[in-house]
């Protein structure tokens, strides 16, 4: 790389200069620049930096910026929690910032959020000096677009992908790191996952274009469509349940409008089948979020059927995907984004899925959300909703009828507290029609 080879210093000097007060992106998910994060510790240890705000999906590995030994000194802002920061954010220590994902690089590209520093994985550069974000482009492309420091973290085991590459040039700093990026095996479907999978993939149909998050219930509902043909995929992420599909042919891309014979995603975490899938791939592009979650974009795609989960539903089909009461769980995402985007496509269909109950025990057809939960899809955006005991369109729907739908759906268990709490909300004439 001599063209640019005096960009290369160490960690610790690239980080020398961010400057206290600062707001800092880092690159999510499988490709967070740990080696800039230990350095960065090592610099506040040192009490030689403060008041650092950091910014981000959902991320890998340790966070200490979100912990509490860095009060004063790092104070996290994340845009989509992940186990790691979830502890640290409800109990104050670090925050959460509601947004919808395709709306983040709005915040950097607009000045909402003015960055003074983006610290970023990149693959190595290609012959034209252009290298790409690979497994993480997420918002990271504004994010270099905006700040005023770039710190770029070369590591070969970032793949090269196609999409929104980036020249080389557009870096202040480069420093060398080949540390391995976190992979994912998740847990095979259970039985009750299966049957959830089978009754989505019951609504799509050969042709349609998909988007599916990652997790047990997405792979049952992959190996549920093995059977269909000519699926395109435009989504937010996909893993090894979806990599199986389109390397059977299953998802080739020949039915979308746009991007076709593409799979288009911004951002990934599974085995390194998938990490080494993307790498200098011309079929796969991946793109800022801006793009992936616009609804009008996903729309262009006709059939679309977009597939999310929820932590419950009430009665009347309000979704909450976001948090357990007022404790932050995950975020908005983009459900509502992929929602609106389905629900706009000729064809389209919005599905959410998930189980019942809880692995506690606990129902998720509530007949009201609990205190303080968010609501991610409102009714009026609720379409389809999937249980292991089937499935219900609520769109077109009153109140009563959808409670008489969801209670139809709901664990047999939970049916008769489900029809008493419909009786008292809406009068003695609600009745379930046997």
């Amino acid at each position: 790389m001599p063209s640019f080879s005096n960009k290369f210093v160490t960690a610790d000097e690239a980080v020398s200069h961010i400057p206290s007060h600062g707001q800092i992106h880092l690159s999510s998910v499988a490709a967070v620049p740990h080696i800039l994060i230990q350095a960065l510790c090592r610099r506040a240890d040192a009490g030689d930096v403060c008041d650092l705000h950091f910014h981000h999906f959902h991320t890998e590995g340790p966070a200490p910026y979100s912990e509490e030994r860095y009060q004063g000194i790092f104070f996290d802002q994340g845009f989509f929690l992940g186990p790691n920061v979830r502890a640290n954010v409800n109990a104050g220590f670090a925050d959460y910032l509601p947004v919808h994902l395709g709306e983040t690089p709005g915040l950097y590209r607009k000045g909402i959020i003015s960055l003074d520093a983006a610290l970023v994985s990149i693959s190595r550069p290609d012959s034209q000096g252009r290298v790409s974000l690979g497994t993480s482009v997420d918002c990271s492309v504004a994010a270099v677009e905006s700040a005023k420091l770039v710190i770029g973290v070369v590591n070969p085991n970032v793949p090269f992908a196609y999409g929104n590459l980036i020249d080389i040039d557009k870096f202040d700093y480069l420093v060398e790191d080949d540390t391995p990026l976190v992979t994912a095996d998740f847990a095979q479907p259970t039985p009750t996952e299966m049957l959830i999978g089978k009754n989505c993939a019951a609504l799509v149909e050969d042709g349609d274009c998909i988007q599916m998050g990652i997790g047990a219930l997405p792979n049952a509902l992959a190996g549920e469509l093995s059977g269909h043909r000519n699926l395109g995929l435009h989504t937010e992420m996909f893993a090894d349940g979806l990599l199986k599909l389109i390397k059977a042919g299953v998802i080739n891309g020949a039915a979308k409008k746009i991007d076709t014979g593409k799979v288009v995603a911004s951002f990934l975490l599974g085995s390194q089948d998938v990490y080494s899938f993307i790498d200098r791939n011309p079929a796969v592009d991946m793109r800022d979020v801006a793009y992936t979650n616009n609804p009008f974009i996903i729309a262009q795609n006709p059939h679309m059927k977009a597939i999310n989960s929820a932590v419950e539903v009430d009665l009347t089909g309000q979704i909450c995907a976001d948090s357990i009461g007022t404790r932050i769980f995950s975020g908005t995402g983009g459900q509502l984004e992929f929602v609106r985007g389905a629900t706009m496509s000729e064809g389209g269909m919005s599905i959410t899925a998930f189980a019942s109950r809880t692995l506690k025990g606990k129902n998720k057809i509530v007949p009201e959300l609990n205190p303080g939960a968010g609501v991610v899809t409102p009714r009026s955006d609720a379409h389809w909703i999937v249980t292991e005991y089937g499935a219900v369109d609520l769109y077109g729907k009153s109140l009563q009828e959808r409670a008489r739908l969801l209670i139809s759906i709901a664990h047999p268990d939970d049916r008769e507290m489900l029809e008493r709490a419909a009786f008292e909300r809406f009068g003695s004439h609600f009745a379930i029609v046997k």
